[in-house]
């Protein structure tokens, strides 16, 4: 081929612009910082958000709980333990679910303590249609009741003491409301024979021992309870009249104990009411949205609480560990050499100490309290980690070219330290702080449910002790064990997703790896 064919005519070239000046063109779109341009990858990574939603609903519920319900962590009533979470709406509506009842099978007896306590309050315990099954039982027939039980209205009546006094102050609240708060005294020869019926207030009717020494009704002609209520001792002041089924009777109301303290039986239902009017606590009748714990706790405060506490020490032991580390590993990585590797060793030794065996020292030598064992004990090697990541992101960011400039440009150390290299690195930082979070309120909740740390005092509880608590009745009552469950799964669980997604946000190089 002949170098001719390759030569290109002088008239095809064109001058871009003769005579004139060239210009870089002005950007269209403004200019995005790291933190928006990081929130924007953030908001692509559906996951994360979903995340985030949960956790902020968890926090919320943390903050907000203790202060919505009427209750506090402080309080409990034996009385009304185990019973079962109810929504007041679904109860109302008749919807059995969330009620506050409970599937039950029961032997005869029971179930006419249940219609028994019916009869007397005038309120439902027996909340379906009973379906009777007949069962070998050592050799002999038993018949069982299944039907759901109102484990609220089931407690029924209870025997209280109080002075005189308590009970004319009782008895004239309920003639003030119009209601009966104060049942007749049973007669303390016709109690049940049975050693474990005799206190049993809600059997108000005649009963005898039969085989196996247990209780069982006896009912008259036609077939209903007959009444064992003491009658009147010619005592005006703790007697009052009653009408029972047409039958106009004076009964004894209370009944004397040592001292000037007497044995009234009251319906406890309307005594927990008249306990909190007096209080002005403003709680009119028994309703826990998450059922109660074997003391009578309300769950939904205490986990509320006790979350509560889980997020606030976590908070505070991240956000302090993230700035001791950040200023132990800023100086760690600038300046290097020497200074670097005397502070290394010191938190070589730190990291070096057992987390268990800072614990024990903390707790058997030293007299302060469980809460501030567990913030020290947290904090004395809970920083080393963050000083660590923050070192090694000076080391990679100091000798970069802005960098130099602005030392050859006379830049304080400080400045150049925490003005030009510091930002570079928090993205890392963050992410790490947050995932510190977790990991306290699940070291804190280990702790308190293995024993180790006591965090259930009279005003505080933690999710661990409720754990705790609910495993024995994992299968009587697994309300108390389920609620704390779904919430330290859920939290663990989206800690880890949000995390992932503020590393994948922050340094996009690490995206799907692990730091």
């Amino acid at each position: 081929m002949r170098a001719e064919e390759h030569q290109i005519s002088s008239e095809k070239f064109v001058l871009h612009s003769k005579g004139g000046q060239l210009h870089d063109e002005k950007l269209e779109t403004k200019p995005v910082s790291y933190f928006r341009d990081a929130m924007h990858r953030f908001a692509r990574n559906k996951a994360s958000i979903a995340a985030a939603v949960i956790i902020g609903i968890l926090f919320l519920f943390a903050i907000l709980g203790p202060v919505l319900t009427p209750y506090k962590v402080s309080d409990e009533d034996i009385n009304y333990a185990y019973v079962l979470p109810r929504n007041e709406l679904f109860y109302r509506m008749g919807i059995r679910f969330w009620d506050g009842g409970r599937r039950m099978g029961v032997t005869e007896s029971s179930y006419s303590l249940y219609r028994g306590i019916e009869k007397e309050t005038g309120r439902t315990v027996i909340m379906t249609e009973p379906e009777v099954r007949t069962e070998e039982y050592m050799g002999k027939p038993t018949s069982y009741y299944d039907f759901r039980l109102d484990t609220y209205n089931a407690v029924g009546v209870k025997f209280v003491l109080l002075r005189y006094e308590e009970y004319v102050a009782l008895q004239q609240y309920q003639d003030e409301n119009n209601i009966q708060v104060i049942f007749p005294i049973t007669d303390p020869a016709l109690r049940p024979e049975a050693e474990q019926d005799k206190t049993n207030a809600n059997i108000w009717y005649r009963t005898k021992l039969g085989s196996g020494r247990k209780t069982t009704v006896v009912y008259d002609e036609n077939g209903d309870f007959i009444p064992i209520y003491l009658a009147d001792n010619g005592t005006d002041r703790y007697t009052s009249r009653m009408y029972w089924e047409g039958d106009e009777k004076l009964y004894s109301y209370a009944e004397q104990k040592d001292g000037n303290m007497w044995n009234v039986r009251v319906d406890y239902r309307e005594y927990y009411r008249y306990i909190h009017y007096r209080a002005g606590d403003g709680i009119e009748y028994p309703s826990f949205l998450l059922g109660t714990n074997n003391a009578g706790k309300d769950l939904f405060t205490c986990l509320a609480s006790g979350a509560r506490f889980s997020f606030l020490l976590a908070i505070i032991v991240a956000s302090v560990n993230l700035f001791v580390g950040a200023v132990y590993g800023a100086i760690e990585g600038y300046y290097g050499g020497k200074i670097d590797l005397m502070m290394e060793r010191f938190v070589d030794i730190l990291a070096s100490i057992p987390f268990m065996i800072v614990i024990t020292l903390l707790k058997y030598h030293f007299d302060v309290s469980h809460v501030l064992v567990l913030f020290i004990a947290f904090f004395l090697t809970g920083w080393t980690g963050m000083a660590a990541r923050t070192r090694m992101q000076f080391y990679r960011f100091k000798n970069q070219e802005y960098v130099l400039v602005a030392r050859t440009l006379g830049a304080r150390d400080s400045r150049i330290m925490f003005k030009h290299i510091f930002p570079n690195a928090i993205g890392t930082l963050i992410t790490g702080s947050v995932l510190v979070i977790p990991s306290v309120i699940f070291s804190e909740t280990s702790l308190s449910y293995l024993g180790i740390i006591n965090l259930n005092t009279g005003s505080l509880t933690s999710v661990g002790t409720l754990l705790a608590t609910g495993q024995n009745f994992l299968f009587t009552y697994p309300h108390m064990i389920l609620f704390p469950s779904i919430f330290i799964s859920l939290l663990m669980l989206s800690f880890n997703l949000f995390g992932n997604g503020l590393r994948d946000a922050f340094n996009p190089s690490l995206r799907g790896t692990e730091e």
